[in-house]
């Protein structure tokens, strides 16, 4: 099987990686890949879908040719052993497979200061290989599980002067002193039942849930 590279015309785009979101649930891998893949192409990049049964060897090769990586979501948890923890009940398998190349995709994008864009279960992976943990299972009275149907889920604190506060809309900036977190108005929807207990060294907290603290 050869490495998939996006149906995408432009020389000029810039290519990000992006692993399958599994390595055993074709299903979900065909219902959540194609979302990511055209998001990517709404702005200009080229997508580069990463099989996650090729080698490392393979990966690696075509790592030189990308400038940025995007991990996705997953239905898998990360292995809480990886954080030193016993695994809780609620504690989903895990999928060694996408953990292998989320790794060696970390490994490249901090190697060559590559940009990444990591989303739940990649922020998770993100999160633990720097050396954080996780929450196992969320239990607060925010409700992190809403369902794709709700689009505005809860409110968030965004961090002034982090990346995300600078792209937001001036009339949600605030005028906070730099350092403090705001309520700011902003809402999202979140779906994920484990969250960053502890954050890694050199990763900074950039919005919170105000209900509950939840990153």
């Amino acid at each position: 099987m050869e490495l998939y590279r996006a149906d995408y015309t432009d020389p000029m785009a810039v290519r990000i990686a992006i692993p399958e979101p599994t390595s055993s649930d074709t299903e979900y891998n065909q219902r959540a890949l194609p979302q990511y893949v055209e998001a990517l192409k709404a702005a200009g990049a080229e997508p580069v879908v990463v099989p996650l049964s090729e080698t490392q060897e393979q990966v690696a090769k075509l790592l030189a040719s990308v400038q940025g990586v995007l991990l996705p979501g997953s239905k898998f948890d990360v292995d809480p052993q990886r954080y030193g923890e016993a695994r809780e009940p609620e504690c989903a398998e895990d999928d060694p497979g996408r953990t292998a190349a989320d790794e060696l995709l970390l490994q490249d994008a901090f190697n060559l200061r590559k940009p990444i864009l990591a989303i739940c279960h990649g922020t998770q992976n993100l999160n633990v290989w720097r050396g954080g943990a996780l929450v196992q299972d969320l239990k607060t009275a925010v409700n992190h599980r809403p369902g794709r149907e709700v689009v505005k889920a809860h409110p968030v604190e965004i961090a002034e002067g982090s990346r995300l506060n600078g792209i937001l809309p001036a009339t949600e900036a605030g005028d906070t002193k730099e350092g403090e977190i705001e309520a700011d108005g902003v809402e999202v929807n979140s779906s994920h039942h484990q969250a960053i207990r502890t954050p890694c060294d050199n990763l900074r907290v950039s919005a919170v849930s105000p209900g509950d603290g939840v990153i």
